[in-house]
């Protein structure tokens, strides 16, 4: 029975939600001032309101040239980003204050260290002892 031969197309420069046409480099080769938007934030930086200027393909893309990549990276210039503004110390409260609502159990009262299920908004423990209790 023959089979049928998947052809790859190669790829268009892919044009950005901005409409602009972006250079696209390959995994490994782009230059050391274009960076992510995860680096840009690890250095302390935001893209101060400018747009992406370049697109980055996966590892993965790299062994199959002609592949259409579906995980680009936006790259963003890091000479023309801004540092990252600090928030102030009524915005920091305000999101412990969101956080510690997501984190607390109602039924034990505690702050657990990770968001609770927005269900029943109990931790573990309680939500299997009153399963336990249910059940008997």
């Amino acid at each position: 029975m023959p089979t049928t031969r998947r052809t790859l197309t190669l790829a268009a420069v892919p044009a950005a939600d901005d409409g602009q046409e972006h250079v696209v480099y390959e995994h490994g080769t782009a230059p050391d001032y274009l960076m992510t938007r995860r680096q840009l934030r690890d250095a302390g930086l935001s893209p101060g309101g400018h747009g992406p200027v370049a697109t980055l393909r996966c590892k993965r893309c790299g062994y199959y040239p002609l592949r259409v990549c579906t995980r680009e990276a936006n790259l963003f210039d890091s000479r023309l980003a801004a540092a990252r503004r600090v928030p102030t110390l009524r915005q920091e409260e305000a999101l412990d204050k969101a956080m510690a609502a997501r984190q607390t159990c109602e039924q034990c009262r505690v702050r657990q260290p990770h968001c609770l299920p927005r269900a029943d908004r109990r931790c573990h423990s309680c939500s299997t002892t009153s399963g336990l209790a249910a059940a008997a």
